[in-house]
């Protein structure tokens, strides 16, 4: 039984042979691309569970990949590249990649964000993609939310927190798994983070924001929805 299949796509032939022999070695089946073409070649052939994504191709540009990949597919993407300009990273979540990771970077923080994006896919227990909460809906497989009927924008981190905690409703969620999963191992202190996220999407999600009633803190502990 093989496991779940990453696409690499970089014109780097050493790195991409770095990943492939780091991603085989933990279960993953690897297809790679050298070119942008390429990659839109192998997406719709080969159909991977998540990609991986440098933006400096020799043909297309990555946002360009993203662009052609979310025509079709709501595949994860996850940006892995040289370029640490925020603008960039900007445009490529705003294109519709799911994560960025800058290089150089560390190989174990890399697997550990395409395994929680890969996780993110998968289908929710009992195979409903949707969840309602009171006046909130809530799509997984298409990265929406709804109040009243009408959407609400989230920035890709709210989304991956709201997500995160969503896909394990009525169950509490640490706060170190939380920002495993959301911002990648190297942040499992920086618990600032969660209350600044978190407030910002009880102003978004909750009745009364003083009073929430989907997004429960548990002190010291971490973090509950409730549907």
């Amino acid at each position: 039984m093989t496991g779940p299949r990453v696409l690499v796509v970089d014109d780097v032939p050493a790195l991409t042979r770095a990943l492939a022999i780091n991603l085989k070695a933990r279960g993953w089946d690897v297809v790679t691309a050298a070119d942008g073409r390429g990659a839109l070649e192998a997406a719709a052939r080969r159909h991977p569970d998540v990609v991986v994504l440098d933006l400096g191709l020799p043909d297309l540009s990555g946002i360009d990949v993203i662009a052609g990949l979310r025509g079709w597919t709501s595949v994860p993407i996850i940006v892995l590249s040289a370029r640490q300009d925020s603008a960039d990273k900007v445009r490529a979540l705003d294109a519709g990649a799911d994560d960025y990771v800058t290089k150089p970077f560390d190989m174990e923080e890399l697997l550990a964000r395409l395994r929680a994006a890969w996780r993110r896919s998968l289908p929710v227990a009992g195979g409903d993609s949707v969840v309602t909460a009171g006046e909130l809906t809530i799509d997984l497989a298409r990265k929406k939310v709804s109040r009243s009927g009408a959407d609400v924008r989230l920035t890709p981190t709210e989304w991956h927190l709201l997500e995160v905690l969503v896909r394990n409703a009525g169950t509490l969620v640490s706060r170190e798994q939380l920002l495993r999963e959301v911002w990648g191992p190297a942040y499992s202190k920086e618990t600032g983070y969660l209350r600044v996220y978190t407030a910002q999407l009880r102003r978004k999600l909750e009745p009364d924001p003083s009073h929430p009633v989907h997004l429960i803190t548990e002190p010291s502990m971490g973090y509950r929805f409730e549907p």
